[in-house]
């Protein structure tokens, strides 16, 4: 089942997708694709065996071993997607860096090794959730667990003054957690579909949370994904006509054939 939701400035369509609709795994220039991934349910044991030793070695590294799952089903869910948008397979997806907008060195965007334009995606993971989002120029996407008040209170001073203005305003706890949220998302979204990452300053660039607010020749798309996460997406360029919000099945994560047509429950 297909719920469309239209944005308060009309620009992008945000299309969540039910698991038994198809994919035809393309880029577009009006199309953006995010991909939510949840660890599975009960105790299914991860795939692991498209991942390479750096990604194993990170993984087995967290102290948390919550933590280690997550980073496990968030990389596992990218290389099939990646492996179904480029025909291959995910043992053989390799990644690089592109040069860094500030420096020139090997540590900005992620990327496909070699690059098979136009296809672009970016990855982030948080408290139990972790998001993809794959399109056909520079992408960022970030969500996060909403924060406690206090880490609320602390992380605010590093954003622009007019973001830390519009969360004063908001004295309730929840909203102002939640707002926070928005502006956090929005923030590392578009720093690292720049490609620097947290390396320029959050308080240099005023995104906010109004949903109109593009910075330069950016587009930011707020991406709904229930009550204890926020998330948010950049992409260089015009808005597209529509970004399609999917959720990995469990089955991709736990040894199910990897995607390509119809998703599967």
């Amino acid at each position: 089942m297909t719920v469309t939701t239209v944005l308060p400035d009309g620009a992008t369509a945000i299309r969540r997708r039910g698991p038994e609709e198809p994919c035809d795994f393309s880029v577009a220039p009006d199309r953006v694709d995010l991909w939510l991934i949840h660890l599975p349910a009960g105790t299914a044991a991860l795939d692991r065996t498209g991942l390479d030793d750096r990604e194993r070695a990170r993984a087995d590294a967290f102290i948390r071993p919550a933590d280690g799952l997550l980073y496990t089903a968030a990389h596992v869910a990218l290389r099939r997607l990646i492996a179904a948008y480029t025909a291959g397979r995910p043992e053989e997806v390799r990644f690089m860096r592109e040069p860094c907008p500030g420096c020139g060195e090997a540590h900005g965007r992620p990327a496909v090794a070699p690059p098979p334009p136009p296809l672009h995606f970016s990855l982030s993971h948080s408290g139990g959730m972790a998001l993809v989002g794959v399109a056909d120029r520079p992408i960022g996407v970030d969500v996060e667990k909403l924060p406690g008040a206090e880490t609320v209170d602390i992380c605010s001073r590093a954003l622009h003054p007019d973001e830390r203005a519009e969360l004063d305003d908001v004295p309730a706890e929840d909203a102002r957690r939640e707002m926070f949220g928005r502006i956090w998302t929005r923030k590392e979204a578009y720093l690292k579909g720049l490609g620097t990452g947290l390396s320029r300053s959050p308080a240099e660039d005023y995104l906010g949370v109004d949903t109109g607010r593009h910075p330069g020749d950016w587009t930011m798309i707020g991406i709904p994904c229930g009550a204890t996460h926020a998330a948010s997406a950049a992409v260089r360029g015009a808005p597209p006509a529509v970004a399609e919000i999917r959720r990995v099945p469990d089955l991709w994560l736990t040894g199910g054939r990897p995607p390509g047509g119809a998703a599967e429950a």
